[in-house]
Formats: C-alpha cells, structure tokens, sequence
C-alpha cells in the first residue's frame, strides 16, 4: 500500500515539474524583446564604435584600418583638452553650487526650528526644473541673457549696476561657463536635495536624542553627525554628476547656436566629439575620443569609489 502511494506521489511530482519545465521555456521567450533591444541599440553602437575607432571612416565610403593612429593623436591633440578643461570648469561650478544648495535646504527642512506647512509643494517645485526639457531651459536663458535685448541685461542697466550690457554668452570669457555651471546646478539641484533629504530621515534619532542629552549644538551636532552619515550619498551624487558632467554638450550646443560653431569657452569635448563625427566627418577619430572619454571617467568614477570606501572603511 505505501509503495503503492509513493508511486503515485512521484509521477504527480514528476508530471508537475515536466509542466514547470515546459513552461519555463515559454517565459524565456518573454526575455527575447528586451535581449534583443539590448543588443541591437545597446551593444552593437558600443562594438561598432569601437571598431570604427581603429579606422579612417568619413561616414561614407571604404575606410582604412590605422591601429592607434586615432587614439594617439587624441591624446596629443591639445583642442580636445582645452575642451575637456572646459567641461571641468561647467562642472566644477555646477556641483559645487548644486551640492550646496542642496544640503543647505537639507538642513532648513529637517530643523524643526524652521518648518512651515507647504513644505511639500516647495519639495516638488525644487524638482520641477528637472523635468523641464533642455531645449526650453536653454531657449528661456538665451532669452533672458541677451546682449542686446535679454531681461537681466535691461533690468541691470536700469538698476545702474552696470554701464554697458554685458555678452553672457559670447565671447572668449568666463561668463558663458558660468552661466551653463549655473543653468545646470539650477536644473539638478532639486534632485540632489531629495537624496539628501532621503539620507537625513533614514538617520537614526538615537543618535541625536544622544548628542543633546550631552549638550552638542546644532552645528556640533550636523559636523559630527549628520555629515559623516551622509557622505556616501554626497559621493555618490558627486560621481554621478561628474558622469553626466563629462558628457555635457545639450545646454552649450543650444545656448551656442545649431551652427556648432560655438565661443571657445563653451567648446565641451563632448561638443568637440560632435564638431569631429558631423561637421569635419572625421568618425573614426570621433569615435576614439569616445573611449578616451569613457576611460577618463572610469578611472575618475573608480578613484572616486575608493576614496568613499577608504572613509567609510
């Protein structure tokens, strides 16, 4: 009788996994779309490229295979570093404004001292610049920062702060790298306040309910506290800033004007990878810039990482 049961016990599971292995086989079809995306529009751009970064190609015709041609005359070629000094320039000013402001309303927003009703609706207004697409960021500066005619020109003129309008944009100056650093901490600081704010409330109380037992301030208390625990998210913001900041080009490239002619203080190397690939039709050295850039930015993103660890460590 017991065999009897065992036997049948085993068919039924034997018949329920042929049924889960037969459908199984049906759910990895599901997989085929996303793989096959992913390789089309993910992985051959990044192979093709890179092979198109050992040859000549002109974007037409046949190409020549020229070894390390390409990338040696990238790392020489001092354009390409002016423009890459630039992008450092955009980007240093965009995450030292952007990381500031954040953790400053970081504080005022968790201090109970300053709390107010709304703060919510404030929350989303801070976020509301990032969702604005660059080309309506970049045409409402342009507007406004006119030489001739823009809003911030005009009313400083008639304020008597300056005596002559003043180029933002144009020119050889600094004015036009600060101007994009700014458009860009004005457009991602709201999302860097809310990782921050993420970070503070996931902060433990104990630990300041510990800290004014012993009579720490409220300034002893965000030095030793609060900023300690909120480094790893501060680096992280940092690194994936520094991503997206090497790789600027949208906001210079509109503000410039679609001619890709652009002042030299607002070449990117980004916009120089462009001005190579489509206007002097040099691909394949385009291309090598690419994967000079790639690498610069992962050894930054991995110095960057260890340093976080070290302090964490």
């Amino acid at each position: 009788m017991k065999g009897a049961v065992f036997a049948v016990l085993t068919s039924k599971k034997r018949r329920n996994s042929g049924c889960v292995e037969s459908l199984g086989h049906y759910g990895a079809l599901f997989c085929v779309p996303f793989v096959a995306v992913f390789l089309i529009f993910s992985v051959y751009p990044v192979v093709r490229t890179l092979t198109m970064s050992f040859t000549n190609y002109k974007g037409y015709g046949a190409s020549d295979f020229v070894m390390f041609d390409n990338y040696t005359r990238a790392i020489t070629d001092p354009l390409f570093w002016d423009a890459f000094v630039n992008t450092l320039k955009m980007w240093g000013l965009n995450i030292v404004l952007q990381l500031g402001l954040a953790l400053l309303l970081t504080i005022v927003f968790n201090d109970i001292k300053y709390r107010m009703k709304g703060l919510s609706i404030f929350r989303a207004m801070f976020y509301l610049p990032n969702l604005i697409a660059c080309t309506s960021v970049a045409f409402l500066f342009k507007t406004l920062l006119d030489w001739q005619y823009g809003s911030v020109n005009q009313i400083l003129l008639s304020l008597h702060i300056i005596s002559q309008p003043i180029n933002w944009l144009g020119g050889e100056g600094w004015t036009a790298q600060a101007v994009v650093g700014v458009i860009g901490a004005w457009m991602w600081f709201g999302n860097s306040f809310i990782m921050l704010m993420a970070g503070v409330q996931g902060i433990s109380h104990d630990y300041y309910e510990a800290a004014t037992i012993d009579g720490a301030g409220r300034w002893t208390i965000f030095a030793r506290i609060t900023m300690p625990l909120l480094r790893p998210i501060m680096m992280y913001v940092a690194i994936t800033s520094l991503i997206g900041g090497l790789q600027l080009f949208d906001i210079p490239y509109l503000i410039s004007g679609t001619k890709g002619t652009p002042g030299r203080s607002l070449y990117t190397a980004v916009f120089y990878l462009f001005n190579m690939a489509f206007t002097n039709r040099q691909m394949g050295y385009a291309a090598a810039i690419a994967f000079v850039l790639f690498a610069i930015i992962a050894v930054c993103s991995f110095i960057a990482f260890r340093l976080m660890n070290k302090k964490e460590d």
